[in-house]
């Protein structure tokens, strides 16, 4: 709730801006940056392994399908590639201590990559995040033809469903439980070590309950270990999840998220993705 606040604050102050100091909403022939299929500029990027943020030059091009970003303003080869049809913007100020900071997760062999970026003027963050949306509608509009604006308004970003720290246990069920933060985001229940990890130490797919997922709350009485007393099992069609919460709300938050999720039917292109994760080692 309170990040949904920050955010909203930050783009009711752009918006404000926009309107009544730089005219953004006159009617001019002028496209406006955001919108014109290609920006280039540099963001305070977050290093993977040693945690500094460091200025680092960012070209999204619709052109080429991908948002790159280079360790170098004279690099020629990119760091990383970062294809728009898996790109996804969400505002992050309290994860990254910044008003301003925006973190961008694309997939790198079907696993999820995270990149912690912010901009010291908040237009800037909120001109990025802007583009990518624009760059996403674009694509989504090649790829569906037949789709309606307000079909695919909804696709261009999202947040996650819910975040924070649970606890879990290993596949054997009898390892001890560790603190983790998780990350749920669509069918992708993600767990890290420290909330700002590049990757994450695992992921978890999230199916509907008509192919047999389900969500209880508690966890086995045979389960061993000490943990937080709040337990919840996901139930998949190969084996059992077990996680614990510090309260009970954060158990009934995430009883909730899962809920919603496994509710919905599953998409056509979701089984692939299911079969994936079947698949990993």
């Amino acid at each position: 709730m309170v990040f949904l606040e920050i955010k909203i604050l930050l783009l009711r102050e752009q918006w404000i801006r926009a309107k009544y100091e730089r005219k953004e909403f006159i009617y001019t022939e002028k496209q406006e940056p955001y919108s014109a299929g290609y920006r280039e500029g540099l963001l305070w990027k977050r290093g993977r392994d040693n945690g500094q943020f460091l200025s680092r030059k960012f070209v999204l091009s619709e052109r080429e399908g991908a948002l790159k970003y280079f360790n170098k303003n004279d690099a020629k080869e990119p760091k990383a590639i970062m294809k728009i049809e898996h790109l996804n913007a969400t505002f992050q100020p309290s994860k990254i201590g910044n008003p301003h900071g925006l973190q961008i997760t694309y997939l790198k062999d079907n696993s999820t990559r995270n990149i912690f970026v912010y901009h010291e003027d908040g237009k800037e963050t909120v001109d990025w995040f802007n583009a990518i949306r624009a760059a996403r509608f674009h694509y989504l509009q090649v790829a569906f033809p037949g789709a309606s604006d307000v079909d695919l308004v909804p696709k261009l970003s999202r947040n996650y469903l819910k975040e924070g720290y649970m606890e879990k246990t290993g596949p054997k069920q009898t390892e001890g439980f560790k603190k983790r933060w998780f990350t749920m985001d669509d069918r992708r229940l993600m767990y890290f070590k420290d909330p700002l990890d590049a990757f994450a130490r695992g992921e978890v797919f999230i199916g509907s309950k008509e192919n047999s997922y389900k969500v209880l709350e508690g966890l086995p009485p045979s389960t061993q270990g000490n943990h937080w007393q709040y337990g919840i099992t996901i139930v998949t069609p190969d084996r059992k999840f077990l996680f614990a919460c510090e309260t009970e709300s954060d158990q009934q938050e995430w009883i909730t998220a899962f809920q919603k999720v496994i509710s919905r039917p599953m998409l056509p292109q979701e089984y692939a993705v299911e079969a994936h994760f079947k698949h990993k080692p």
